[in-house]
């Protein structure tokens, strides 16, 4: 049974969240029994081949949510809102999440960033029902600006920044929070003085839950592991290894064996000569 805002906001045990892209994504996601489901806009990099996240599109989103929706009915959907569409007003930014909502059965979104005009988003969004994760730190979608893919929050100004984003998408109406790559002493502060769950990703220990890019936890990608994250398998070797192994049957025309095959009579057969 999918857990509502008040159980996971209340929830005694740390939140379990992963990403999901697609049907089977979904399906093993709830099946594994996670608490939440984060369609996120990471799928530019992982499952579509860009080098950001900036190139993703709202119909890329919707896309892939219903698919992951599909697999997974029964589990709490967040879907990113991708760079660009919550970005040039609130009158677009809910006209973008209305639509995330209605054509995904996602049960919330999921926004970067703290700026006076994405508060003004986010209190929009939740006066008119729509739920909205929360996103500091590290921030993907605007990583450049940050100057590059490194921990936020390290020096003084930063750290504050951070801790102010937290405090103010909090009282904006935001349920939850993701903290990204930043110092987990900083990331155990800010969830001490919230209210609402933090979610972190390279963000310590201390955090209300946790996430991971499922590519990342299955080792979908062989190489170097990521330091924010964990390999608990390697499926990108097993994956590699089966193709190499289909090939060389191939090859060696020991596949399709029999069982692989269908036969037919002998006497229909010969009428074909």
């Amino acid at each position: 049974m999918k857990r509502s805002l008040p159980e996971l906001q209340e929830s005694p045990q740390p939140l379990v969240m992963v990403t999901a892209y697609d049907y089977p994504g979904g399906q093993h996601a709830e099946a594994a029994g996670v608490d939440l489901i984060l369609v996120g806009d990471s799928l530019g990099n992982v499952v579509l081949g860009y080098d950001s996240t900036a190139p993703v599109t709202l119909a890329d989103m919707i896309h892939h949510a219903r698919a992951v929706r599909r697999g997974a009915p029964h589990t709490f959907m967040v879907v990113d809102l991708p760079f660009g569409t919550y970005h040039t007003g609130v009158q677009d930014a809910m006209r973008n999440a209305v639509r995330v909502i209605q054509e995904t059965g996602a049960d919330a979104i999921k926004m970067e960033g703290a700026s006076p005009e994405i508060l003004a988003v986010v209190q929009t969004l939740t006066r008119n029902g729509i739920p909205v994760m929360g996103h500091v730190g590290l921030m993907p979608q605007t990583a450049t600006a940050q100057g590059g893919l490194k921990v936020q929050g390290k020096d003084d100004a930063s750290a504050r920044a951070t801790l102010e984003g937290a405090l103010a998408l909090a009282a904006a109406g935001a349920f939850a929070l993701v903290l990204e790559v930043i110092p987990a002493r900083l990331a155990k502060l800010i969830s001490e003085k919230l209210t609402i769950p933090t979610i972190g990703i390279g963000a310590g220990v201390g955090c209300g839950g946790q996430v991971l890019v499922t590519h990342d936890l299955l080792g979908v990608y062989e190489g170097e592991e990521k330091k924010i994250a964990k390999r608990y398998a390697e499926v990108g070797q097993i994956s590699r290894e089966a193709i190499q192994k289909y090939a060389a049957e191939v090859r060696a025309r020991e596949f399709p064996a029999r069982d692989n095959s269908f036969v037919m009579k002998d006497e229909v057969l010969d009428k074909l000569y």
